[in-house]
């Protein structure tokens, strides 16, 4: 986590999403931008959260951890969104963790120092409950992906989101190199599932299989699959 001190950017993010509509006073004062490096978690699950943020750009994973110690994805981050709506209200610690998959920015708003004036604040609450109505439509949704989509649409989804773009020989890949344990978990298949599920797509010609990790070869084929899940 690192603060920016770039007036000039924060302002221009603050205006370009409108930020300062959502409150009746004016919140730029307050607002800080915030990069967060790939693999670094905006929220850990269960800990106090700070801040409320504004995704600004960039791309993030959000993912639950289960009673029996397994952790189970349940959507992306790519576009704007608020982050810690659902928390704030009783000022409850983070529900799930959100996990960096590139470098991302976001517009941080201190909780403590505007808790009590932001719960009074109608024009604020009434945007925060358009955003958890908005969350918990997509969550309903994505729990019926998990439960509904084969492994094959699902995994697809997956590498398309969180797949790193590369130059290779000339043109743009996406490359696929992550813990394939870690991710059997989050997309709730066994390992060897898993496996078959990559050689599937590697038979159609939608993945190559390099040294120790996957490239997407047909991205139409690949995004045909994915289907938008998990958005």
């Amino acid at each position: 986590m690192e603060k920016i001190n770039n007036v000039k950017m924060k302002d221009k993010y603050i205006e370009e999403y409108n930020i300062n509509s959502f409150f009746s006073h004016d919140v730029e004062p307050f607002a800080e931008l915030i990069l967060f490096k790939k693999n670094e978690y905006i929220c850990r699950e269960n800990e106090k959260l700070s801040y409320l943020y504004f995704f600004i750009s960039g791309k993030a994973k959000v993912y639950a951890t289960l009673s029996n110690g397994k952790s189970l994805l349940l959507c992306f981050y790519n576009s704007f969104k608020m982050l810690g709506d659902v928390e704030f209200p009783n000022g409850e610690n983070a529900y799930n963790n959100v996990q960096a998959i590139e470098d991302t920015y976001c517009i941080g708003i201190p909780v403590e120092k505007l808790r009590l004036s932001l719960l009074k604040d109608a024009k604020f609450l009434k945007y925060l409950s358009i955003s958890i109505g908005e969350k918990l439509n997509r969550c309903s949704k994505n729990s019926s992906i998990n439960l509904l989509y084969p492994l094959e649409n699902r995994l697809a989804s997956y590498i398309i989101a969180a797949g790193e773009r590369i130059y290779s020989n000339g043109m743009t890949v996406i490359r696929f190199n992550e813990n394939l344990t870690e991710i059997s978990e989050l997309l709730g298949a066994s390992y060897r599932h898993l496996l078959r599920t990559l050689n599937t797509l590697c038979s159609k010609g939608a993945l190559l299989k390099e040294h120790s990790y996957y490239v997407v070869k047909n991205e139409k084929v690949m995004k045909e699959l994915a289907a938008d899940l998990y958005q």
